[in-house]
């Protein structure tokens, strides 16, 4: 009997960094004892600021001079949720000549390790991982989708609760839209003290951001066949 591949409820760790590292408008960089706040990044993205290559393979001792260097970037839900912070992405490695935050040139690093950290914990992304996963066809237009949600149409959210099992009880006090992706969308459900994250998968992942509307369109479906039997507190 053929088995049906299970579908993809999540982002991996590779696909969360490399649409972190394409769509951030800004990174600290730490090199020499020295923070430098790069701002221009310019739609490029830091992989079109930092140019990665492999680490020094060949024979003999590796170059002189180079300098050790680590760019720190965060990944800041774009809706007024409750700890906002949703990712860091480090990456480290060597430069081959002292880093100049002043220059337009790309810098080339060589690249030394990524790290993605998030409330779930760490995880490590090789180069190889980065260079093969392309950024998430909604991650450059996911913060104006989602702040159009809230703004335009508050109404759905409480709607779209009803696909959440187990339904939230009376102690949640709001939700709010957190995230979308290719596979779905992410709700914060806040409470007094705490919040929790809940998905919910789309029935195919997206691949381009025109096919995002009939996927939502068809959560919104699914939600209003269910009966709705509780409601959130004011």
């Amino acid at each position: 009997m053929r088995r049906i591949p299970l579908r993809a409820a999540a982002p991996t760790a590779a696909e969360r960094a490399r649409s972190i590292l394409a769509v951030a408008h800004s990174m600290t960089v730490v090199t020499d004892g020295r923070h430098s706040e790069v701002r221009r990044l310019d739609g490029a993205g830091v992989m079109g600021h930092v140019h990665l290559h492999a680490p020094f393979e060949g024979h003999g001792s590796p170059p002189d001079g180079r300098v050790p260097i680590r760019v720190e970037l965060t990944d800041i839900a774009p809706t007024p949720v409750r700890d906002r912070l949703r990712a860091r992405v480090t990456l480290t490695g060597l430069l081959a000549a002292p880093y100049d935050p002043r220059s337009t040139e790309s810098s080339c690093m060589e690249f030394g390790q990524c790290v993605l950290e998030d409330d779930t914990g760490r995880a490590y992304v090789t180069l190889q991982e980065l260079e093969a996963t392309e950024p998430d066809p909604l991650a450059t237009s996911e913060a104006g989708m989602l702040t159009h949600l809230v703004d335009d149409h508050p109404e759905l959210v409480p709607l779209l609760l009803r696909l959440v099992r187990p339904y939230p009880d009376s102690g949640v006090r709001r939700a709010l839209p957190v995230g979308i992706d290719r596979y779905g969308l992410t709700l914060r459900l806040e409470r007094a003290r705490s919040h929790r994250d809940v998905r919910l998968p789309f029935n195919k992942p997206v691949r381009h951001i025109d096919h995002v509307g009939p996927q939502i369109h068809a959560l919104l479906a699914a939600a209003r066949r269910l009966s709705h039997t509780g409601r959130l507190m004011a």
